[in-house]
C-alpha cells in the first residue's frame, strides 16, 4: 500500500464516520463521550486542526458544519437534548485522560 492510497482509505473512512453520526441524531454528544471518549465537537476539533496543518483556514463554526451538516445552532436546535443527571454523572466520572481532544 502507498502513503496515497492508505491517505484515501482514511479519508473514505472519515467521511463514511461523519455520515453515520450526521444520520444518527438520536446519538447524543454525551453519550459518545461518556462511551467512547469523544464526540461530535471533538472531530470537529481533529478537523480544524488537519485543516491547520495543510495550510487551509477553517474556524470551529466551519469545521462544524461540515461534520454535523448544518450550523452547530441548527443542530442544537433540531436534535440535542438536555443531558440528563445520570448522563452528567457519568461524565463527571470519566477521568480526563480518557477523553480525546
Amino acid at each position: 500500500m502507498t502513503p496515497e492510497q492508505q491517505m484515501q482509505m482514511e479519508a473514505l473512512a472519515w467521511r463514511k464516520l461523519v455520515s453515520h453520526f450526521q444520520k444518527r441524531t438520536d446519538v447524543q454528544n454525551i453519550d459518545l463521550m461518556n462511551m467512547a471518549g469523544f464526540c461530535r465537537n471533538c472531530m470537529s476539533k481533529w478537523l480544524m486542526g488537519g485543516a491547520r496543518d495543510v495550510g487551509v483556514e477553517m474556524d470551529y463554526d466551519q469545521a462544524r458544519e461540515l461534520v454535523y451538516g448544518m450550523t452547530y445552532d441548527d443542530w442544537k436546535t433540531q436534535y440535542q437534548n438536555e443531558a440528563t443527571p445520570e448522563q452528567i454523572a457519568a461524565f463527571s466520572a470519566i477521568g480526563k485522560d480518557q477523553i480525546t481532544e
